[in-house]
């Protein structure tokens, strides 16, 4: 079974292939018309990315909206993430920011957390919707290679995310937790069967 995803995020797509790829699903980019993220929660933008996405590509569609909710800047920068920087910063801009406004703020107080909304939508109308949660904090200064976004000041049990492996991120990451979720439900509701009844198009 094909699925197509709702990003630019190259990132993303491979970390949704790799997850649902024992499943025997695959997984490939959808060519969609942007749509405003005009949602208050991660979970309203993956909704209006997976539906508008499977009604441009006629695939089921899954999209995923995530960010960082810092406690010290009461929960942002939230479903703000990707542009907390303005619309065409750098992760790296984004990172700078972050750390000067949490500049003054003692350790015991840098708590955070990562969150991922999951969105599958389907040609005949229905969706399938997760989430994902990972509590860590935020660390001083950028510190790893890998990953992208938050991931090298985003601290969970003494790494940041991109001093992680694939492997060690996925197993503890926001969204390795929803995608994992997300398979759950792909195998419950017996979609990857042909079962479940049909609805109107998305």
């Amino acid at each position: 079974m094909t699925f197509a995803m709702a990003t630019h995020n190259a990132h993303k797509l491979e970390e949704l292939a790799r997850i649902l790829r024992p499943l025997g699903v695959q997984v490939t980019p959808a060519e969609y018309r942007e749509v405003e993220e005009t949602g208050g929660t991660f979970a309203e933008n993956a909704r209006l990315k997976a539906q508008a996405a499977c009604r441009d590509t006629g695939l089921p569609c899954v999209a995923d909206d995530s960010g960082l909710m810092v406690d010290a800047l009461g929960g942002a920068p939230g479903v703000y993430s990707a542009r907390y920087a303005g619309e065409h910063a750098t992760d790296a801009q984004r990172i700078e920011k972050l750390l000067r406004e949490m500049e003054t703020v003692p350790e015991e107080k840098r708590t955070a957390r990562f969150v991922s909304a999951i969105c599958c939508a389907f040609p005949d109308g229905r969706t399938l919707e997760t989430e994902g949660v990972c509590e860590g904090s935020v660390a001083r200064a950028p510190s790893g290679a890998g990953g992208f976004g938050y991931d090298p000041v985003f601290c969970v049990g003494g790494k940041t995310y991109a001093e992680m492996s694939a492997e060690e991120k996925d197993a503890v990451s926001h969204r390795g937790k929803a995608l994992r979720a997300f398979a759950a439900l792909l195998q419950e509701s017996g979609v990857l069967n042909g079962e479940g009844k049909e609805g109107d198009a998305c």
